[in-house]
Formats: C-alpha cells, structure tokens, sequence
C-alpha cells in the first residue's frame, strides 16, 4: 500500500478551481490537503507577507505539490511563488516532491505531447532533470496517490532547479518566452 502524502495543490484559482474541488473529491481518502482556499489570504497584504503565508502555513508540512495546469496556469505568479517556495530546502521548509496534471481544458490535453511553453516555467526547468514530472489529469485515486509518493520519493534524489527570476507581477500572452 502507498503512503498517504499531505498535498499543496497550486492551480489557477479563477479558471481551475472546479478540477481543484474534483481532485480532492477524487483522493480525499488517499491524501491529506494542504491547499488555499480563495478568501485564505487577504489580497491586500505586502507580497512578501503573502509569499511568506503560503510557505509557513500551507506548504511548509505538505510533502508533494501538484499543479493543476490549465490554459493560463502558468501565467500567475502565485504559481510560480508556490513552486519555488515548494522546491526551496530549508531548515523550517523541507522540500516538497513536484508534479503536474495537464487538464481537459487545454487544446493539448491527451494529445501526447504538450506546449513546455504553456506549462509554469519553474515546472518546466525542472522536468528535464526528472525532478518534476507532467501527465494528463486522472480519475483513478490510487493512481494519483502512486505518481505523489513516486514524486516525494524523489525529492531527494535530484536536486531541482530553482534558478528562474521570482515572478513579480502576473503574465500575460498566449506562452512564456
């Protein structure tokens, strides 16, 4: 049997949160959440008061973060903080394993191959190295409970990248240069 992992979900929160609340239906008995809920943080604060919530009291004991990446996913910087903050080893913050589902929204989802200038850039600097891995977006909870304990078991056996420039402000475009 596989170990059940404490899980931060980073995903678009105005164009994904129906794939983020059918997630967690799907593995409520094979994860434990560690996600933000919209209305979690006020969206007044200093940004680095923000990025420091979300790594102190969201992420900071989950042991995986999956993306949920849909068609603007990797134009927010939340995302991208999230990643960071995820792959980042620290004496109070250990390092989260990483992965992604693509989901149904986008033109490339089943198709085999997806656009890497699509997806997060911080995902993507680190699937070339086996840190992070992306696959379609499932149903089977004991499938996604497998592929989460296969990225928390590499965690630490690869080191990620985690070299990009923080994003400072959202983006924009069809995909990132």
């Amino acid at each position: 049997m596989t170990a059940t992992h404490k899980v931060f979900v980073s995903y678009h929160h105005d164009n994904d949160q129906e794939y983020r609340d059918r997630f967690e239906s799907i593995c409520e008995n094979v994860i434990e959440s560690r996600s933000v809920d919209i209305g979690d943080i006020d969206p007044g604060l200093k940004t680095e008061t923000v990025r420091q919530k979300i790594r102190d009291e969201y992420i900071r004991d989950a042991s995986v973060t999956v993306l949920l990446i849909g068609t603007q996913t990797w134009q927010r910087k939340h995302v991208d903080w999230e990643i960071s903050s995820s792959i980042r080893d620290t004496d109070k913050n250990p390092r989260s394993g990483l992965l992604g589902f693509l989901l149904p929204s986008r033109s490339d989802f089943g198709t085999g191959k997806y656009n890497p200038r699509t997806i997060p850039p911080r995902l993507y600097d680190n699937v070339p190295c086996g840190y992070a891995m992306v696959y379609n977006w499932i149903t089977e909870a004991n499938t996604i409970q497998r592929l989460i304990h296969e990225a928390y078991e590499r965690k630490d056996k690869i080191t990620p990248d985690n070299s990009r420039p923080l994003y400072s402000n959202n983006r924009s475009g069809s995909e990132w240069q």
